[in-house]
């Protein structure tokens, strides 16, 4: 198990199962947690409309329903690792899950805007931990040689969530209430709760100092700033002067960290991670392959629903393939990496994810459906290849003592990407809409969107070359070559 000599842990509790079952079991532990949290953040959106009628609110105003929540993952993630530090790993995600599973039912009683926007931010204070930490637990638990199967568990809520989402919320909305895109997680937290006390380790890093607090402060300042601006420059209406004020106190705050952060021993989001090579390749790289991706679940249902006509059932059965692609994956995975190695593999299949992503720019009605699903599903399977490598790669060379503060920066780094991929899919669409003096938008500018995203997804590829060909290989088990007898 990955971790230092000095690391405590707590499993009086837990059955003496085979490190490998165990492992797998975690694996789907977190899994499930994970994605009960990339679910709920999609499902809601689709219910705005009706739920801003049974609060008798104005629909525009119901964004601050998706606004708080951002917000509040922006303030607490980058304090999980700290926190896991400090009380346990199986303490904190524990925790997580519950407050995570009160905000929603709170979520799901409430009557009142305000009551939703509070309940919304305890969500999100339980979702903010649940990433970092539900990793960092995993990272404790596996083998170097069953991370990359483990890191494919983990992969499939990041893309399964966001398509099966609103097709969701969608039905549920449609033939039941409102309150059910809620209540939906309550017997998987209980479920969860329950089985992380049962097999989780309570692993942590003892001599866990003083929480940063100024470093709490200015990164939340920064990746509120951040979040909030992106999302607001990607709501129509939304007056620019507010996105760039915003954006620009968000980076004066950044700035200011950078500078606390040189003077502090132990901060917040320590960015001298980045000086390791895998773990800076799978930060840059992943982060431009995760705006493509982030962009895929705000460009494509809109295009099958107003470029196509479909219903929104409809082009939830079609988005679908997008996550069917991504469970095919998940057992290759291991074999690939084990084949290729995670620069080749990164390099190539981040080529291929990217041009599977251009690809949906020349979708149009006269195809067969046959053939969209072909794309997607493969376009699911290249890019569930690619996360699996990019989350596993990035814990490679990361000393144990100082896994909880990779864990923090990469889950903060992550969250930032993915917005800022709904902001491209936003601002790549409004462009292209201006281009062609369009006022609503038409199949060219969703072409012209989907090529953008593209675009800026495969420069992440080429970033893979900054580290070794062998980089990874007790990872992977990759053969690098052995000295015959008598040459060495």
């Amino acid at each position: 198990m990955p971790r230092s000599a000095a690391a405590v842990e707590d499993n009086a509790a837990l059955p003496t199962d085979q490190p490998g079952s165990r492992t797998r079991l975690t694996a789907l532990i977190v899994a499930c947690a994970l994605f009960m949290q990339n679910l709920d953040g999609t499902v809601i959106a689709t219910a705005l409309p009706t739920m801003a009628r049974a609060f008798g609110a104005d629909p525009v105003h119901m964004n601050i329903a998706l606004t708080s929540y951002l917000l509040s993952l922006a303030v607490f993630i980058p304090a999980s690792g700290w926190m896991a530090d400090r009380f346990g790993a199986r303490t904190v995600f524990r925790a997580a899950i519950a407050v995570f599973t009160l905000g929603s039912v709170l979520c799901g009683r409430a009557d009142t805007l305000g009551f939703l926007v509070a309940a919304r931010i305890l969500q999100g204070i339980g979702g903010a931990l649940m990433v970092p930490v539900g990793r960092l637990v995993l990272l404790r638990t596996a083998a170097k040689h069953e991370l990359v199967a483990a890191m494919a568990w983990l992969s499939a809520p990041a893309l399964i969530g966001p398509v099966v989402g609103p097709p969701l919320g969608g039905f549920l909305v449609t033939y039941m209430s409102w309150r059910w895109i809620f209540d939906i997680n309550v017997p998987i937290g209980v479920l969860g709760i329950v089985l992380v006390t049962r097999y989780v380790p309570n692993t942590r890093e003892p001599g866990a100092g003083r929480l940063d607090l100024l470093g709490l402060v200015l990164s939340a300042i920064s990746l509120a700033g951040l979040m909030f601006g992106f999302e607001a420059a990607a709501r129509p209406g939304t007056p620019s002067g507010l996105s760039i004020a915003t954006l620009s106190i968000a980076v004066l705050a950044a700035l200011l960290y950078l500078l606390h952060a040189r003077r502090h021993a132990a901060p917040l989001l320590d960015f001298t991670l980045m000086r390791i090579p895998t773990f800076m390749v799978s930060v840059v790289g992943g982060s431009l392959f995760r705006i493509g991706v982030g962009a895929t679940p705000f460009l494509l249902p809109l295009m099958l629903q107003i470029g196509f006509g479909l219903s929104a059932v409809q082009s939830g059965l079609i988005t679908f393939a997008n996550a069917a692609g991504a469970i095919v994956m998940k057992p290759a995975a291991t074999t690939a990496l084990r084949r290729f190695g995670f620069r080749d593999t990164l390099l190539a299949n981040g080529i291929i994810s990217a041009l599977s992503l251009a690809l949906c720019a020349a979708f149009r009605p006269t195809w067969p459906l046959a053939a969209i699903y072909a794309v997607l599903l493969c376009g699911g399977l290249f890019r569930s290849l690619q996360f699996t490598a990019y989350n596993t790669i990035a814990y490679g060379d990361i000393a144990p003592a100082r896994m909880s503060a990779a864990t923090s920066l990469y889950a903060t780094l992550q969250q930032v990407s993915l917005t800022l991929g709904v902001t491209a899919g936003a601002a790549s669409l409004e462009a292209a809409m201006a281009l062609h003096h369009h006022s609503a938008p038409g199949l060219g500018d969703f072409s012209a969107g989907f090529l953008v995203v593209g675009f800026v997804s495969l420069l992440g590829a080429p970033v893979s070359l900054l580290m070794s060909r062998t980089a990874g290989a007790e990872l992977s088990g990759q053969r690098v070559g052995v000295t015959a007898p008598g040459r060495g």
